[in-house]
């Protein structure tokens, strides 16, 4: 049968019109940005979640002793275990004493230490020799009212001794913790050991007062971003004076607060007095005051400032104001360096941010183990 004109035309107009609607529906992708209408508000990106910095991988040198205070160098991996927030961890990689290593020495040049700068300059041979090793690198730094790199690194030990050979002091100011800071910028950039590639140990030897005038970095702050960046520090503290043998003794607890505050908090029900506090948290803990200055990077801390970075990075501090000289002192440090266990794991099973607490024991009963007490990730903005 033959369709009326009138419905042929009423199914083009309605086919057009379900085509037209095809076309609103599936439009084609614009080819540009699209301008907003005027008096249209532009929709905000949502707002971005703090970013968490993530700790690849995790270096703790581990120096063990047996009770007569000598070193020990017989433990495989196995006889270690490392934890990381009482998180069992897996060693990836593990040395006794044969990574080489990048050390930057820290020399104060203060005009205060002119009494000791000849034993300054002569200790350069034992630093080269001694602490660098046949195989380590290593930079000098300088520091007094400004902060100066005085060799850039370098595998040549006679260069090493002769920029120490050639040290001068200039002004009295003690930019000790710029100083640290720059250290431990220089150390991030060499590499580190891996379970495929040896890397090199990153280590600080420091040899100063413990005294800092004029920085305008924090110690706090150095001390996370060294353990951040697996920087071992160790420090020959320089002592100018014999009064120190003549005084009255005189309380040498480290303070990391101002007088007549606390830092922590006291046992619940009692009043905190200065007594008391000891009493509580033991004299002379720097383990505590280390992850405290870590913790609060912002604080400004000046007591002890040399056995706080030690005690922070798992290395040690020697005092010379004995019958202790800088080169025995330096001595001592290289002997360590090199019967020294080096281990590394990638943190797993842990809280990214917030304060990790790193513990490395043996599974041999009778000897000690110092290692550093852990690391800090800061989530978002530094707090």
């Amino acid at each position: 049968m033959k369709k009326p004109p009138f419905l042929c035309l009423s199914l083009a107009v309605l086919a057009g019109a379900m085509l037209v609607s095809g076309q609103r529906v599936f439009p084609q992708s614009p080819t540009g940005p699209i301008a907003p209408r005027p008096g249209t508000p532009v929709q905000q990106a949502p707002p971005q979640s703090k970013i968490v910095t993530r700790v690849a991988l995790v270096n703790t040198p581990a120096t063990v002793k047996d009770a007569n205070g000598q070193m020990v160098n017989t433990l495989d991996a196995k006889d270690f275990q490392i934890t990381d927030n009482g998180v069992p961890q897996q060693i990836t990689h593990f040395d006794l004493g044969g990574d080489p290593l990048s050390i930057v020495f820290l020399v104060e040049t203060s005009t205060r230490i002119d009494p000791l700068l000849p034993q300054i300059q002569k200790s350069g041979i034992v630093l080269g020799e001694t602490v660098m090793g046949p195989n380590g690198e290593a930079a000098v730094v300088g520091f007094n009212d400004s902060v100066d790199k005085l060799q850039d690194f370098t595998v040549n030990q006679d260069a090493i001794e002769k920029t120490f050979t050639q040290l001068k002091t200039v002004t009295r100011g003690s930019k000790l913790f710029d100083a640290m800071a720059i250290g431990v910028e220089m150390l991030s950039g060499r590499p580190l050991p891996t379970a495929d590639a040896p890397g090199r140990r990153r280590v600080m030897v420091i040899l100063s007062e413990a005294t800092d005038v004029g920085s305008e970095t924090k110690l706090g702050a150095v001390l996370r971003q060294a353990q951040l960046s697996n920087v071992t520090i160790y420090s020959v503290g320089l002592s100018t004076t014999m009064a120190e043998l003549k005084a009255p003794a005189q309380d040498t607890t480290p303070k990391v607060t101002p007088p007549g505050t606390f830092g922590r908090a006291p046992f619940p029900g009692t009043v905190q007095t200065p007594g008391s506090d000891a009493a509580l948290y033991g004299s002379g803990n720097l383990m505590a005051l280390a992850v405290w200055a870590v913790q609060h990077v912002k604080n400004k801390i000046t007591d002890h400032a040399l056995e706080l970075a030690a005690t922070a990075t798992g290395g040690e501090h020697i005092a010379t104001f004995k019958n202790h000289s800088i080169e025995n002192a330096a001595d001592e440090i290289g002997g360590e360096l090199h019967s020294q266990y080096s281990l590394s794991y990638m943190p797993s099973g842990t809280n990214e941010a917030g304060y990790h607490e790193i513990k490395v024991t043996v599974k041999k009963e009778g000897l000690k183990v110092r290692a550093r007490p852990g690391y800090y990730i800061a989530a978002g903005p530094e707090s």
